[in-house]
């Protein structure tokens, strides 16, 4: 029996079920967004059985690893390098404010936003979770190369370029 799939090159069944490659790469790209979402929630939920021993929120640990990777930065450019709400970083620095983890000081290209810069105690606060998380990457199966992480990465970067005219704000 014949189906679309063993159908002979050329004839009409097989050209009405061809795919441009395209179309094929788009429904891969479909199966990354598949597992990207409930991988993200996944995490969010350890950090979140984390947070009583580093005393951390999943929205204050992004904030004090953007400018442990950046430097200081503002609200704003925060909120843009995260694709998320101004609001909700302002809320997140002023809890890693309170916890003695950011601190804002003198912005001279814009005196009315701040850049927030991390404390002693927020480097120390990171440096701890992360060296946490790399002991837990450290497990991960799979004989994975770093060309596989190169290709993750560059798979990924191509995805999130795709919508970053997405206004988070």
């Amino acid at each position: 029996m014949n189906d679309d799939r063993t159908a002979p090159a050329g004839s009409p069944r097989s050209t009405r079920s061809a795919r441009s490659p395209q179309d094929e790469l788009a429904e891969r790209l479909t199966e990354v967004f598949d597992l990207v979402g409930p991988l993200y929630r996944r995490v969010h939920r350890k950090v979140e059985q984390a947070a009583p021993v580093e005393g951390l929120s999943v929205g204050v640990r992004a904030v004090l690893d953007l400018l442990r990777a950046r430097g200081p930065l503002t609200v704003p450019q925060m909120g843009r390098a995260q694709a998320l709400s101004r609001q909700f970083v302002q809320r997140m620095v002023n809890d890693a404010a309170r916890q003695e983890l950011v601190e804002s000081v003198p912005n001279p290209a814009h005196r009315r936003s701040s850049l927030i810069r991390l404390t002693e105690r927020g480097r120390a606060a990171i440096g701890a979770v992360r060296a946490r998380e790399h002991e837990l990457l450290r497990r991960v199966d799979g004989d994975l190369t770093m060309a596989d992480v190169d290709a993750c990465l560059r798979v990924l970067g191509a995805m999130h370029a795709l919508f970053d005219d997405v206004d988070v704000d």
